[in-house]
């Protein structure tokens, strides 16, 4: 694990797919991590991280997942992932899987990136745009896929020059512990702090003070 001081002003956490679908025990995704998401505390972990980094001040962004009826229909190459995802119809645009979890969801003055389609959120988003409006240098991230959306996002943020943040438990992997000890065996060459919420929470009240 890692430790690099935070600055001021220039701090904001990143919430990728905190949504019923995946989140809500009723979601098509939640049986597929139910497991993981109690032996790590993933759900109740996220909402001490959104808890803390409101009252801290922090900006707060939240990207979604969405697909359309042609997005199902058309896509001439849908990877292994996609094709788990079209089949069971997740993510789908307006339903109640898409809406985030009441519990993960905006506040009012957060931001929403524009829905992600594939698995790392810079590559297809305004999220790189939203974060230099923001004055957004250190970005923590969170949320899932941890070995997916999480990992992939934390490295092209770490690529485009950003801080990057990413979590022990404030995330999940996609197939178990061996996938998540791998996952956090990663982390540390594709990020610049590997923290749990407390000690990220308190480093970035340390900055703040």
């Amino acid at each position: 694990m890692t430790s690099t001081p935070y600055e001021a002003g220039r701090i904001g956490l990143l919430l990728i797919d905190t949504t019923n679908e995946v989140f809500h025990e009723d979601g098509k995704g939640y049986p597929f991590y139910q497991a993981e998401f109690d032996r790590i505390g993933t759900f109740q972990n996220l909402k001490r991280l959104l808890a803390g980094a409101r009252e801290l001040g922090l900006p707060v962004f939240f990207a979604p997942m969405s697909y359309t009826e042609e997005d199902y229909t058309t896509w001439k190459r849908p990877a292994g992932i996609h094709q788990v995802m079209f089949e069971n119809r997740m993510f789908e645009e307006g339903s109640w899987g898409a809406q985030f979890h009441p519990d993960l969801s905006p506040a009012r003055g957060e931001i929403v990136i524009a829905p992600h389609k594939n698995i790392d959120v810079l590559a297809t988003t305004d999220l790189d745009v939203q974060l230099r409006q923001h004055g957004v240098e250190y970005i923590a991230i969170a949320g899932m896929i941890g070995t997916m959306c999480v990992e992939s996002t934390a490295r092209s943020c770490m690529e485009r020059g950003y801080h990057v943040t990413v979590f022990t438990d404030a995330t999940a992997s996609d197939s178990g512990p061996e996938a998540y000890d791998a996952m956090i065996k990663r982390y540390p060459a594709i990020s610049h702090a590997v923290h749990d919420v407390d000690a990220y929470l308190k480093a970035v009240r340390a900055a703040l003070t």
